[in-house]
């Protein structure tokens, strides 16, 4: 039994795994870095030991210090968690020879799947079906120039270290086989310090379905279902569902019996996932699925698993690695779909470019504790989140904050609305941005609700996922809040007196009224008419909107809009943020924006003139390379912005004079600060 477990991670997986831990009555010693020493994880733990500084290379990836820090607290096991250090065998052997129970497999079995060609020579071996292609040891680069021949084109050409996606390259033609080979070559030395890569025929209409398996000391292993993962975007996973849909009986049979033989082959120890990559050209077929790899930890997608089985799987690790059973394969039941989502801090609007800062405004669906149970009607939300309402989006790691879950007893159906629903009600957060829009399209997309996915999903259907009405409605919906839901008391005559609304009220004339606002991209005019049917007409670049049955509430701190578009029912929820007089922050299917009144004091008024600069994202100041007076020229870069180790130059819009500057090199800056202004093109002509 372990009385003491040290958990060496951070966010929501260290959160996740330490609220199994408690339940079953172990103590909870909490790492973490400098940054994280307010993190909720942090918190949250009977225990806490300081690693170090922010970055990860100084903090969390120190085996020797978090071996230490078990010692110190007396921690009898440590759990790793997700990456970091989860699939590292020296560490694994590290905690063995300290006496410290490592929560996953053996060093042998990390090892025996780290390498990618390796783990498919094994595979072959085992009788596990993998992808035709070249494994060999062999890397001069016209042998491996032939090997694709042979193969055919497309080919996937693989780092053998690889992962994330990092190290792979898809080839069309023999014409550009070598120029992607040294790009794939010299990818895979920088991430993984190992050049070697394997062929692999590409296969067409891709899917990613996985078999969660599970191993215990006395050699049984056991299946807990498969989870589809195709949704992705550059290689990363976006939304995770189980079962997987269009999954058959039989092709369910073969592939979790190959998933238990290969963890056999390894001689496996606790939660696993075997990988395949899967022929979605036409029906789930039996010989139509392939090895790829192994994950040799907890998966960030095991909540789907635990929704679909009931089954606890941190639990069942812990139990395991304390020398426990695994089930009977005959106990373990499949009832319902779950699908999660994950919840990023980045900006799909502006190139996924990472978000960072404090958490001012945030907000996620209020779901219960979750429980390992299997309800026999209804629907369940969860949510395992990394971070709280005032919390802080770090720059040195991971942007995921948050992994939304839903559950349906009724189908696929059920489980995509109850998400829909929880993003357009209860997901927002600002000043830094989420995906949570960019989800929300993806969930309502009619491909996706059709179940006609693969790996390609995002690519194929990235501009209508990207360029939905969201940004505009938020426009007219702001416009809708200033002129029809003023804030209570600030009118000393009664509501329904006409010369005291602000709907636009004209005597013998449609009721019609023009806002004009302000946000981050500058301003902009919105026109509001309301028809004799009730009926509120918007016209907003060019274009008009029809919203039905629009009905709006108000009191101090904000309100809610409600109405049909497009024949459906929508909502949308705002609020004036304190400290900001005539702020608007409003919500509307996962989208938030900020609005002002535009000042005609203030730089913000000359935005559409292109004389100022804001921060596109919250972040650190590493260059101002210009002064006051300075001369530049359209495309000249006068800041230099980081975020998320990434560096963003920020250039002039036009040709122009410096008239202020607003930040120095070092400093900290929120989204939509005024960063440069430039002269009033007519005052510099004067």
């Amino acid at each position: 039994m372990i009385k003491t477990l040290l958990i060496a991670n951070r966010g929501e997986i260290a959160r996740r795994i330490m609220r199994s831990a408690q339940h079953m009555g172990m103590r909870c010693v909490a790492v973490y870095s400098e940054a994280d020493a307010a993190a909720p994880h942090v918190l949250e733990a009977d225990e806490a030991v300081l690693l170090g500084p922010a970055p990860a290379a100084e903090s969390y990836l120190l085996a020797d210090k978090i071996i230490a820090a078990a010692k110190e607290t007396g921690a009898d096991a440590i759990h790793p968690g997700y990456g970091f250090l989860s699939e590292n065998a020296e560490f694994a052997e590290a905690c063995a020879a300290n006496n410290i129970i490592f929560v996953g497999p053996s060093a042998d079995s990390i090892r025996a799947m780290g390498l990618k060609d390796q783990a498919k020579k094994l595979m072959e071996e085992a009788g596990v079906p993998v992808t035709p292609g070249y494994h060999g040891e062999e890397q001069d680069p016209q042998h491996l120039k032939k090997h694709a021949g042979e193969i055919g084109y497309p080919v996937l050409i693989k780092a053998v270290a690889g992962g994330g996606g990092k190290g792979m390259r898809k080839v069309d033609d023999a014409k550009d086989f070598l120029s992607s080979l040294e790009s794939c070559q010299r990818e895979s030395t920088k991430s993984f310090g190992n050049d070697q890569v394997l062929i692999e025929k590409f296969i067409i209409n891709p899917r990613h379905i996985e078999v969660q398996v599970f191993g215990d000391s006395r050699g049984r292993v056991v299946h807990m279902y498969e989870r589809d993962c195709s949704l992705q975007r550059r290689h990363q996973k976006v939304i995770e569902e189980a079962p997987a849909p269009g999954m058959t009986a039989e092709v369910r049979a073969a592939m979790c019996s190959a998933a238990i033989n290969a963890a056999k082959a390894v001689d496996y120890v606790g939660a696993g996932t075997i990988e395949f990559i899967v022929d979605g050209s036409g029906p789930l077929r039996e010989n139509g699925f392939y090895f790829m790899e192994m994950n040799t930890r907890l998966q960030v997608e095991h909540p789907v698993t635990e929704m679909v089985t009931g089954i606890d799987l941190v639990e069942l690790q812990l139990n395991v690695a304390a020398g426990g059973s695994v089930p009977d394969q005959g106990d373990i039941s499949l009832h319902g779909h779950a699908l999660e989502v994950r919840l990023y801090a980045e900006d799909p609007s502006n190139e996924f470019l990472p978000s960072t800062g404090l958490l001012e405004q945030f907000s996620l669906p209020d779901a219960p504790e979750f429980e390992m149970r299997l309800s026999q009607s209804g629907n369940e939300l969860r949510v395992d989140a990394a971070v709280q309402p005032g919390g802080e989006v770090s720059v040195f790691y991971d942007p995921m904050i948050a992994k939304v879950i839903s559950w349906s007893a009724h189908g696929r159906g059920e489980a995509i609305d109850d998400l829909v629903d929880a993003i357009d009600l209860e997901c927002w957060s600002y000043p830094v941005r989420t995906n949570a829009g960019f989800l929300r399209s993806a969930l309502s997309h009619p491909q996706f609700r059709a179940a006609k996915i693969d790996t390609g999903f995002i690519e194929t259907h990235g501009t209508d996922l990207l360029n939905d009405r969201s940004a505009n409605m938020l426009k007219i919906l702001a416009a809708i809040v200033t002129l029809e839901a003023p804030r209570a008391g600030s009118h000393g005559s009664a509501p329904e007196d006409v010369w005291n609304q602000r709907s636009g009220f004209r005597v013998n004339a449609p009721a019609s009224l023009t806002s004009r606002l302000e946000t981050i991209g500058g301003a902009f005019s919105v026109s509001l008419m309301h028809d004799e049917g009730g009926r509120c007409l918007a016209h907003f670049d060019g274009a008009d909107i029809v919203l039905d049955r629009l009905e709006v509430s108000a009191d101090d701190g904000g309100g809610e809009l409600t109405f049909n578009l497009d024949g459906e029912p929508a909502s949308a929820v705002y609020s004036y943020p304190s400290g900001m007089p005539g702020g608007i922050l409003l919500s509307f299917r996962g989208e938030m924006a900020l609005f002002t009144r535009p000042n005609p004091e203030s730089h913000t008024d000359t935005a559409e003139a292109g004389n100022v600069i804001k921060a596109p994202m919250p972040g650190k100041i590493l260059a101002v390379n210009v002064k006051s007076g300075d001369i530049v020229s359209k495309g000249d870069a006068l800041i230099v912005l980081e975020a998320m180790k990434m560096e963003h130059a920020l250039t002039a819009p036009r040709d122009g004079t410096i008239a202020e500057l607003s930040v120095m090199a070092g400093g900290q800056v929120s989204e939509g600060d005024i960063l440069v202004a430039l002269l009033d093109e007519e005052t510099a002509d004067s």
